[in-house]
């Protein structure tokens, strides 16, 4: 098992997960975060970190939709290690649904 972020992270980009990861497994995107599948340790520290619940293992991935982003760009994302601000208009998006539809971005973030 590993746990992957899914849509609920996009736009929003909460970092509170990156500031517990013993295993550093967090890339950045312009406006979400991924989990590189295979640095993770399972080790499930950051899901209840999440406030929008965006961090899910993969056994709640049955297409693995999600898995399969999450590997294919923390493979060119930069990895991110510590807490940062969230977006600015991340509350305005965090109980939106549908957000890989809308709003989902292939390029890298800033990095660290």
């Amino acid at each position: 098992m590993t746990y992957v972020v899914t849509d609920a992270c996009i736009m929003c980009k909460y970092t509170d997960c990156v500031e517990v990861c013993p295993v550093d497994c967090f890339y950045e995107g312009e406006n979400t975060l991924v989990i590189k599948p295979e640095e993770c340790i399972d080790c499930g520290v950051c899901e209840p970190e999440c406030p929008v619940d965006a961090i899910k293992p993969d056994t709640e991935d049955p297409d693995g939709k999600w898995t399969e982003l999450n590997a294919k760009f923390a493979e060119s994302w930069p990895n991110i290690t510590t807490q940062k601000d969230p977006l600015p208009e991340a509350d305005k998006y965090a109980d939106q649904e549908g957000k890989l539809e809308k709003y989902w971005s292939d390029k890298p973030g800033e990095g660290d």
